[in-house]
């Protein structure tokens, strides 16, 4: 069976390099999807500084989770410098979800202005989870900063955005609205002070869990992790996840998504994202298997995805 060796960059079924940086996946009709910021344009300099190229949202779809078919970009860029996509902006960890009544795909992404002051959530949609996805609009939830950002369906279908608020500081969960378009009047603020971005979700054993990271920007940390009885909370910090050589680092990483139990996986799937700024479409991934152990969650190392001896 193929696998992919946990750090490298990973290739698609063409022999790309894929390109679904700071991305999630959405499960639908027995096809998995990966969403992901498409890295593959050349970054440039201007005043002695380095601008990365938005390149959109690119997807993929496999029926397996180890080989996949690239459906292109599914949400493009624009040339306008007046449009949120600008490719002189910032897009970043999209995120898709399921209508059930509309039958629309909603992405959520984070975008932003090269110097990270717009910091808003932006929403696009689409007929099909191959796209193509039409942009709706950006704000910011609740009048509250959103940079990094993902988005979660709990158990009786109510969605919810989280977004680093605060100049990174605190978390902001807010409910959505019934369309999952818009945010709703329901929020919290969460981990005050704590400066979290990175994050990632999952439900197990009655509980919700939660993955982060710090605020290092480009350079890897060590990972939090945190519980709770209600999705919005309170929530409990608890110790690093990671567990063996690495660890203290994240293995190199930075969460992205946490693919649920499903079909194909045994258990909850942890995807981190390896940046490497310099060239990033070259940037690889580490997706490793959680369990839980005395009320922990704990990631260990493995050299591939999926492991051999699985």
């Amino acid at each position: 069976m193929k696998s992919h060796l946990n750090g490298e960059c990973w290739l698609d079924d063409d022999g790309n390099p894929i390109q679904a940086h700071g991305g999630g996946i959405l499960e639908h009709n027995g096809v998995y999807y990966w969403y992901g910021e498409n890295r593959d344009a050349v970054a440039r300099k201007e005043n002695g500084n380095k601008n990365y190229l938005g390149g959109g949202v690119a997807a993929y779809h496999s029926s397996d989770l180890v080989h996949w078919k690239s459906l292109s970009v599914v949400l493009k860029a624009s040339d306008d410098p007046q449009h949120d996509l600008h490719v002189g902006n910032v897009l970043e960890r999209p995120k898709v979800i399921y209508h059930p009544t509309s039958k629309k795909f909603v992405m959520w992404m984070h975008v932003d202005s090269q110097d990270y002051k717009m910091a808003r959530a932006g929403v696009a949609v689409a007929d099909d989870p191959a796209g193509p996805f039409r942009y709706l609009q950006s704000f910011r939830p609740n009048q509250f900063m959103s940079r990094d950002q993902t988005v979660f369906i709990d158990r009786d279908g109510i969605a919810y955005h989280i977004g680093a608020s605060d100049n990174n500081a605190t978390a902001m969960i807010s409910q959505l609205s019934d369309d999952f378009l818009s945010p709703s009047r329901k929020f919290v603020k969460a981990f005050e002070k704590r400066y979290m971005e990175a994050f990632s979700f999952v439900e197990h054993a009655g509980k919700y869990w939660m993955l982060a990271s710090g605020c290092t920007g480009w350079k890897p940390n060590q990972a939090r992790s945190a519980v709770a009885d209600h999705f919005m909370g309170p929530w409990q910090e608890l110790a690093n996840p990671c567990v063996g050589d690495g660890a203290d680092l994240t293995f190199g990483g930075q969460s992205a998504y946490i693919i649920p139990a499903g079909r194909i996986n045994r258990g909850p799937v942890a995807m981190f994202d390896i940046w490497r700024p310099d060239d990033l479409k070259t940037s690889g991934y580490v997706w490793l298997p959680i369990t839980w152990k005395g009320g922990q969650m704990v990631i260990r190392h493995q050299p591939r995805w999926p492991n051999p001896m699985d």
